[in-house]
């Protein structure tokens, strides 16, 4: 009579397991426009190298395409040049990271035997495993921009800052 009391316990346990499982494939980390709140987490941070020359890092969540890692780099560059007085940047340095890489789904197997009291006995496991947060890799871009005054030079990697937010601050959700 016991063996279908345990097999009914077995079995809420794995409707509540399925159903973690279930809540945690929306937990992944969405890509959204503002300040990392950790270092690593999602967002922008920057530090101060020198006078007018700041390293920038925007930090995409899992699956964040590139397009949108560059551009929300690129933005927060322009919004700190100006904060700063400056009218103009140019990317001195830019590199762009991945972490994360490699995970998908998993299989494992596993076998054990035992013997008590004469009896013995012989069992084989089966587990798998998928990366249900993620949507991929997670990107970031790191820029390190020197600022100036005055009209930009006309250069390729120079970008005049209120035409950046003016341009790319509708993409990610700001009033410019």
């Amino acid at each position: 009579m016991r063996r279908p009391e345990r097999l009914r316990i077995s079995g809420r346990v794995m409707a509540g397991a399925l159903s973690a499982l279930a809540l945690s494939a929306c937990a992944s980390s969405p890509t959204f426009y503002g300040p990392a709140a950790t270092p690593g987490a999602v967002g922008w941070s920057e530090y101060q190298i020198e006078q007018g020359r700041f390293r920038v890092t925007f930090q995409g969540g899992p699956g964040a395409p590139v397009e949108m890692v560059s551009d929300y780099a690129l933005l927060r560059a322009a919004e700190l040049t100006l904060s700063q007085g400056y009218d103009w940047f140019r990317i001195a340095d830019r590199a762009t990271t991945q972490s994360g890489a490699g995970r998908g789904p998993r299989v494992s197997l596993g076998a054990g035997s035992g013997s008590y009291g004469g009896r013995g006995g012989v069992s084989l496991g089966v587990g798998t495993s998928f990366d249900l947060a993620g949507g991929g890799p997670a990107l970031s871009q790191t820029l390190e921009i020197v600022m100036g005054r005055g009209t930009p030079p006309r250069e390729p990697d120079v970008y005049g800052a209120r035409e950046v937010q003016r341009n790319l601050g509708g993409r990610a959700g700001l009033r410019t």
